[in-house]
């Protein structure tokens, strides 16, 4: 029997400029948080200012992962982005409850959801500023 019994894998989709879209799928721990970390630093690096995270297919996470949702928040605040939990399993979902992790981090349904729900948090402009272009 092999030691990684849920071997992570991410795939990297751009749904827009400014947005990157992280689908993981198995375990989220700490033998395997370090790579999610490095995809997220690498497009943080590259500009990307909001992180929509597929965990639907991720079975298990500990502190590990947790971990590192709350530390991409923290760093994407700074650029007035956003990180967003798509879809975790039931179990997933109670490990971020418990933790708190759901109340920071906001849990959406979907891509899209994840993508309006990061619009409707954008900065807006000062009362007075001109929207034209």
């Amino acid at each position: 029997m092999s030691v990684a019994q849920n071997p992570l894998s991410i795939n990297v989709e751009l749904p827009r400029e400014d947005a990157v879209l992280l689908t993981v799928e198995g375990d989220l721990d700490m033998d395997t948080a370090t790579e999610l970390q490095h995809h997220l630093a690498n497009q943080l690096h590259h500009g990307r200012r909001h992180f929509l995270l597929d965990i639907a297919g991720v079975p298990f996470m500990d502190s590990s992962g947790m971990n590192i949702v709350l530390r991409a928040y923290q760093e994407v605040r700074e650029v007035s982005g956003g990180v967003y939990v798509i879809s975790p399993t039931p179990a997933v979902q109670r490990i971020l409850d418990l933790t708190g992790v759901s109340i920071t981090v906001p849990i959406v349904g979907s891509v899209d959801e994840a993508l309006a729900t990061a619009d409707s948090r954008s900065p807006h402009p000062e009362p007075g500023a001109s929207t034209d272009e």
